[in-house]
């Protein structure tokens, strides 16, 4: 039998602190413990990843200066102070930055407001374009409106938003002259009024973006662009965003937005695309333009103490190539109830220069507004409660009265 020898000195020693383990011993237990870890699921390690950069963002937040996230005090300008020592510190009106406007070659847009007669196949849009936009005054709703708001309201088209924006800008109390000075710059192209000129007609795919295509070339070589590569640029498209999104040469609209040098540039325009970080949705131009805060009040005034004759009102026209036309199933059954005010567009004028309209909305609780050629429309009112349908296509819509809501396909709809 193997004996092994016996220490007859390890009872008398006292018991010693055991030493540090070697480095290889540490990198064996180091080892040991990060194997499983090492043949873990890919999700796992993107799990601990995400983790440790939450981590990593909490305690370099901490470690930053309170200061970092407040805002700076304003310096005053001594040209500008205040002799009084009671005052404040002065308010800049313009803390959120400076705009700066591009003085863009004539093609881009006083150009196109110079031949207003070509920009629609069926009838010259000079009038519609004048007054900065606005239009012609709206004479006719003398009466219809408080007298003194009447020389606020026009007869504005949907699509003048570029003009009128344009215009607004020019004027505005945070614009420089000096580029260097601005925060934002703003780019005065007319870009829906330039492609609605072919959208109607027999036009290529080239002359629909040809505006466009010059634009950015122009835009491109500007100092400011570079530098930002267009984050800091912005302009409005008076038309919906799905008229700049052409994919295929022969589908409608232009492919605007779709170009390289569109990429990074805010772009306010209607009816917006939700999956776009840069188009922002603006409403249709309305045909009331206050011209202070106390018109707003004033009409508001107004509005809130009118006293309504019907429940519900709609103004549009059937569309026949529809399939299940909603507008046409919504005729039909507002002409059945007397709690229902129709303004027939197929049979009176509702363009620009009628009141009609603004009657029956001023008479109504709520105006209906089922969708037009696209998603919104632009005859949303100021004058009584919008109600948006959220009617499927396949059966009946049934209008009741329920209080501000109103049914379609067994649907209930509030108004927004």
């Amino acid at each position: 039998m193997l004996s092994l020898p016996i220490n007859n000195h390890a009872s008398s020693e006292p018991h010693k602190k055991p030493k540090t383990p070697s480095l290889l011993e540490r990198n064996n237990s180091l080892n040991s413990v990060l194997q499983p870890i090492h043949h873990a699921h890919p999700r796992t390690w993107l799990l601990l990843a995400i983790v440790s950069l939450q981590i990593l963002l909490i305690f370099t937040l901490r470690s930053l200066p309170l200061s970092l996230f407040l805002p700076h005090p304003l310096r005053s300008d001594h040209s500008h102070a205040d002799n009084s020592t009671s005052a404040g510190p002065l308010q800049d009106p313009c803390g959120s930055g400076r705009i700066f406007v591009y003085e863009l070659p004539g093609a881009f847009n006083s150009e196109i407001l110079a031949n207003c007669d070509d920009l629609n196949p069926w009838s010259s849009r000079c009038e519609a374009l004048a007054n900065d936009g606005f239009g012609r005054r709206a004479n006719g709703l003398v009466g219809v409106v408080p007298e003194e708001l009447a020389p606020a309201w026009y007869w504005t088209d949907q699509f003048v938003s570029e003009i009128v924006f344009h215009n607004r800008v020019l004027k505005h109390k945070c614009r420089v002259l000096e580029p260097e000075s601005a925060t934002a710059f703003y780019i005065p192209f007319y870009a829906g009024l330039a492609v609605g000129k072919y959208l109607w007609s027999n036009s290529s795919a080239r002359e629909r973006d040809r505006h466009c295509e010059m634009m950015l070339g122009w835009v491109q070589d500007q100092p400011y662009y570079k530098r930002s590569n267009g984050w800091d640029h912005f302009l409005t498209m008076g038309r919906i965003t799905w008229d700049f999104r052409r994919s295929k040469d022969h589908d409608w609209g232009s492919r605007c937005i779709y170009m390289s040098g569109m990429r990074n540039i805010t772009r306010l325009l209607i009816e917006r695309n939700p999956w776009d970080y840069f188009d922002v949705g603006v409403p249709y131009p309305t045909g009331f333009h206050p011209r202070s805060d106390s018109d707003v009040i004033e009409w508001q005034r107004f509005v809130r103490e009118r006293k309504r004759t019907s429940l519900f009102s709609f103004a549009g026209a059937t569309r026949g190539a529809v399939r299940n036309d909603f507008r046409g199933l919504l005729l039909s059954q507002c002409n059945e109830t007397d709690t229902c005010t129709v303004v027939n567009c197929s049979k009176s004028r509702c363009s620009n220069g009628t009141s009609a309209i603004l009657e029956t909305f001023l008479d109504s609780e709520f105006c209906l507004q089922p969708r037009g050629d696209s998603f919104t429309g632009g005859r949303f009112s100021t004058a009584c409660w919008p109600v948006r349908s959220r009617f499927s296509s396949g059966g009946e819509p049934r209008i009741t009265s329920t209080s501000g809501f109103y049914r379609a396909n067994g649907r209930v709809t509030r108004c927004l």
